[in-house]
């Protein structure tokens, strides 16, 4: 299996956090499975750490890489299907992570039940 991990899956993966569900937690760790993690999400976390609405990791890109994650570049071709999708949702980096998902054939891991409106798989948490 292929996955995307939303912004606070990544998040609530690397703080053990209870809202993983055991089944989520157990998807991400699974050997046979490569789990991506989109440079929007970095980017992301990045923006609303300067902006005082959360708190993550100093060296985020570094853990990524130490969890054995993939990460996944925002390419123009991204972008363009990103722009093209319906406005069913509004925030940025989420239509960026659909986009993604559905470009490259990943099951995006995700609480975010507006996403789910969009033709993409999408693994609930």
């Amino acid at each position: 299996m292929r996955l995307l991990l939303d912004t606070h899956a990544l998040l609530w993966w690397l703080a053990d956090d209870s809202r993983l569900k055991p089944e989520a937690r157990e998807q991400i760790a699974h050997p046979s499975n490569l789990v991506h993690v989109s440079a929007a999400t970095v980017w992301e976390v990045g923006i609303k750490q300067q902006l005082g609405k959360l708190k993550a990791p100093e060296h985020l890109v570094d853990i990524i890489q130490e969890e054995g994650f993939e990460t996944l570049a925002i390419t123009a071709a991204h972008a363009h299907e990103a722009a093209r999708l319906p406005m069913h949702h509004r925030d940025p980096f989420g239509r960026m992570l659909i986009a993604q998902a559905r470009m490259e054939g990943l099951e995006l891991m995700t609480h975010d039940e507006v996403i789910q409106a969009y033709e993409a798989d999408v693994l609930p948490l």
